[in-house]
């Protein structure tokens, strides 16, 4: 017994009248006697009482119809869900994205993302590069956001944004006013750099930055992630170079300064797998561009 099978019994069952279940369905009375006939033959089981003047349902009959109904109840709520998966009007999203992220841009898209796609649920997960790297050619994520991107020749990648580099510092150190950082007393200070591993990394970009400006960066102290850097700065252990929006939201215990002349610039960018099919990346993805080009 098929589905089309199951809704000729459904409306013959319903009806009590094989004329009337044809006309309902649009088909002729004897094939839709035959259909009945075959269902009956194959469950072996008798589902209609049959009289002169009317029929009704045996009990065969009416389990076949509870049960028909919940099936094609199923089956029609089946259909929605996998239609609005494909459209990408509900499912999952796994982002992943490195921390310095959530100081720029990342809140923006995820705001937007969720105001316009509200049944979709997302997965957000902070990595450095390299985890992202290996989260996207394992399939465990969907979308990255890289600093500056993940260089993969299975992957796509969009740059959303570049900024300056910016030095953090304890507030307890004087800088008389001044708002551009001197990075010639950088040999004075603990330069905290991130992530210690994998490398290379951005404490690597880090160093190459302020090495390509002729200076040098001796007493070092590394970590894991930004979060812990802004910490460690924000105690007194030293000061470190971040990305400009990182400046945006105020921590306690620290403040910013400019670093001029300019030592090096630095994008984050949006990547995905260049095989992905799934809907919910590519609206996620074309949000995130129309969000940066709006914000920059």
């Amino acid at each position: 017994m098929n589905f089309r099978q199951l809704t000729y019994f459904i409306a013959v069952a319903e009806e009590l009248h094989f004329g009337r279940a044809a006309e309902r369905l649009d088909m002729a009375q004897p094939p839709l006697s035959r259909q009945i006939k075959q269902i009956e033959e194959e469950l072996e089981a008798i589902l209609f009482n049959r009289g002169r003047s009317a029929i009704s349902l045996t009990q065969a009959g009416e389990r076949l119809l509870e049960r028909g109904r919940s099936i094609l109840a199923q089956l029609e709520d089946t259909k929605l869900e996998v239609r609005r998966l494909g459209q990408g009007a509900e499912g999952r999203l796994r982002i992943g994205f490195v921390g310095s992220a959530t100081f720029g841009i990342l809140p923006n898209i995820i705001k937007s993302f969720r105001a316009n796609y509200p049944e979709v649920n997302l997965s957000l997960n902070p990595m450095n590069n390299a985890q992202l790297h290996r989260a996207l050619v394992s399939r465990e994520l969907d979308v990255a956001f890289a600093r500056p991107a993940l260089s993969d020749q299975e992957f796509v990648t969009r740059e959303l944004m570049e900024e300056k580099l910016i030095l953090a510092l304890p507030d307890t150190v004087d800088t008389g006013g001044r708002t551009v950082a001197k990075l010639e007393r950088l040999e004075t200070h603990n330069l905290v750099l991130y992530p210690e591993y994998p490398r290379p990394s951005f404490a690597d970009f880090v160093l190459k930055a302020i090495e390509g400006a002729g200076f040098r960066a001796p007493l070092r102290i590394w970590c894991m992630d930004l979060q812990t850097a802004l910490s460690l700065v924000a105690i007194g252990e030293g000061v470190c170079i971040v990305p400009e929006s990182v400046s945006t939201a105020p921590r306690k215990g620290m403040k910013f300064l400019r670093i001029e002349p300019e030592i090096a610039r630095t994008s984050l960018s949006v990547n995905h797998r260049l095989d992905e099919q799934g809907v919910h990346v590519h609206n996620f993805v074309q949000l995130a561009q129309k969000v940066a080009r709006k914000q920059f």
